[in-house]
């Protein structure tokens, strides 16, 4: 079995695979201020609820885009499993043409995105992870990674809008009933969730008018289920996309 861990801003996502297949899927919030032994109960504590042993792990892979968190938990599922620990970034291979002025400069989550992406779907390819931020990426039909929009997350924008004014409150994201609101709160959920999904579509509209034809379109990311029922193109979401990325890499890293 293998160990993947996502690191975001505000989550870390852990899965676990074994013969290509996904076992489950947690969520941690992420500590810039928790150690290497308190991320190492709460991963041990994980893959206890799910019936695992740490001990049955032949290594494990992490991509991350908090850099004082990456090394913190690469020492606690290395002094957990025991075995070596891979972080994409430079010297992993990934099999991806990246398109970029700086390819340097793509977090290892995107990367990841775009592998599993490419792997299972018909390219081109509009990849939209809704997290923290909201990244959109483009892959043309020769498995080119082009680049894409990084755009503010729906909660970046909703906390935002609550913090900078004096009386709107701080709501859920339940589904509004209609459109046009007829309180306070329905119109922030319809403004929120309507206003995004109307955003994303616009994008991924424009992105195919530059490419000059029409793209598979796929939704990953915490939020993805929040927003991407009221699109009204089709797009598929993909929950497992970015751990199904890192399987591949890994794949392609180890030696056996």
């Amino acid at each position: 079995m293998i160990l993947a861990v996502d690191i975001g801003n505000s989550n870390i996502v852990l899965g676990c695979f074994e013969n290509d297949k996904i076992l489950f899927i947690e969520r941690l919030s992420t500590n810039q201020n928790s150690t290497s032994l308190e991320y190492t109960i709460l991963i041990k504590n994980i893959l206890e609820l799910n019936h695992l042993s740490h001990q049955a792990f032949e290594g494990g892979i992490i991509s991350s885009v908090v850099p004082s968190v990456t090394h913190t938990v690469q020492d606690a599922m290395i002094r957990l499993t025991g075995k070596q620990v891979m972080v994409v970034g430079p010297g992993i291979k990934t099999g991806l043409k990246i398109m970029l002025d700086n390819p340097a400069q793509l977090g290892s989550d995107r990367v990841a995105d775009a592998v599993a992406a490419i792997h299972e779907y018909p390219c081109p390819l509009i990849i939209v992870d809704m997290g923290t931020a909201t990244t959109i990426s483009a892959i043309d039909r020769n498995k080119n990674f082009l680049g894409g929009m990084i755009i503010p997350g729906l909660r970046v924008s909703l906390d935002s809008l609550t913090m900078r004014t004096s009386q709107l409150p701080k709501i859920s994201l339940d589904p509004p009933k209609r459109v046009i609101g007829s309180n306070t709160v329905d119109c922030m959920r319809s403004g929120i969730i309507y206003s995004t999904a109307a955003s994303i579509e616009g994008a991924v509209a424009r992105i195919e008018e530059e490419l000059g034809e029409k793209c598979t379109v796929i939704s990953t990311g915490g939020l993805a289920k929040t927003i991407i029922p009221y699109c009204r193109r089709e797009i598929i979401i993909d929950d497992l996309l970015l751990l199904k990325g890192l399987m591949i890499i890994y794949n392609k890293n180890s030696q056996k």
